[in-house]
């Protein structure tokens, strides 16, 4: 087995845990390779020690071991998607929130360990395909067509399939996978979707006519959004995962469809999903 190890770029507090790391893999007799960032953080490089950068590290390893938040997990979900390979990632929180890096730090060996030994569990996440023009794009968590900091709410129409859904005009909208529920689709007022379902959410942001709801739609319908004929696009933006994005040229559409490949996401076997939910949204506390 060979492992990538993948950090936040600057995780300074990350340093002595990579060095564990490098020390257990070592000893289990278990190959690495090593993004830059990590690297960086661990001391001086023996000649064996492999470094590639992250687009690299998906076609050369069998498990990414992400350290840092969300963000770092899903810049490498997007490159192992991007990559066509079909591995398993397994991310330990070191940032706040972590609702897909659910791993604590203790738990990161005995989850290696389970890893290594074949005993891991793991959900199978369902990505995201979004198509501008020709080209095409992956996310884990959500395509969001929004505005530009200074310019007008947008106006967009949707189409699920081949039917038309409704004229939106908000600050913007969200298309979010089952896992992307619990980002910015919750915070702009959406549903939790189950990761196990098969579907995709449609969420407004900050409507500007009330009975816009959020609306849970089948994944095997694609979801199209262009800007309305009677609207300018001038100031409309889409994002994949809030990783990287583009303004909309002027009657371009962005059609999302489920992803062929789904995400394997190594998972705390000790912990139900719904355990993450109470831990990280303080459900009954509050």
């Amino acid at each position: 087995m060979k492992i990538g190890v993948v950090t936040k770029p600057a995780l300074v507090e990350a340093r002595d845990t990579l060095a564990d790391i490098e020390d257990w893999l070592r000893t289990h007799r278990v190959a690495a390779v090593w993004s830059p960032e990590a690297a960086d953080l661990l001391p001086a490089a023996p000649a064996s020690r492999e470094v590639r950068g992250r687009e690299a590290i998906p076609a050369a390893v069998d498990l990414v071991l992400v350290l840092g938040g969300d963000g770092t997990l899903l810049a490498m979900a997007d490159r192992i998607a991007g990559a066509g390979c079909d591995i398993p990632i397994l991310g330990v929180n070191f940032g706040s929130l972590g609702f897909l890096t659910e791993i604590t730090r203790p738990e990161l060996f005995d989850s290696l360990t389970a890893v290594v030994n074949g005993r891991a569990s793991h959900d199978d996440r369902m990505m995201l395909r979004a198509s501008v023009g020709g080209d095409t794009f992956v996310a884990l968590n959500d395509v969001v067509v929004t505005r530009h900091a200074l310019s007008r709410m947008v106006e967009v129409s949707v189409w699920v399939g081949e039917q038309f859904v409704t004229t939106v005009k908000a600050d913007g909208l969200i298309i979010a996978s089952p896992t992307g529920s619990t980002a910015y689709n919750l915070s702009a007022g959406g549903p939790i979707v189950h990761p196990a379902m098969d579907a995709m959410v449609i969420t407004p942001i900050a409507p500007h006519t009330l009975t816009n709801r959020p609306i849970v739609i089948p994944a095997s319908r694609d979801v199209r959004v262009a800007p309305a004929t009677t609207a300018p696009s001038d100031g409309i933006h889409v994002t994949f995962d809030g990783q990287s994005g583009f303004p909309l040229a002027s009657a371009q559409a962005v059609t999302i469809a489920r992803h062929p490949r789904p995400l394997r996401l190594v998972r705390a076997s000790s912990r139900s999903y719904f355990e993450v939910l109470r831990q990280k949204l303080k459900w009954h506390e509050r």
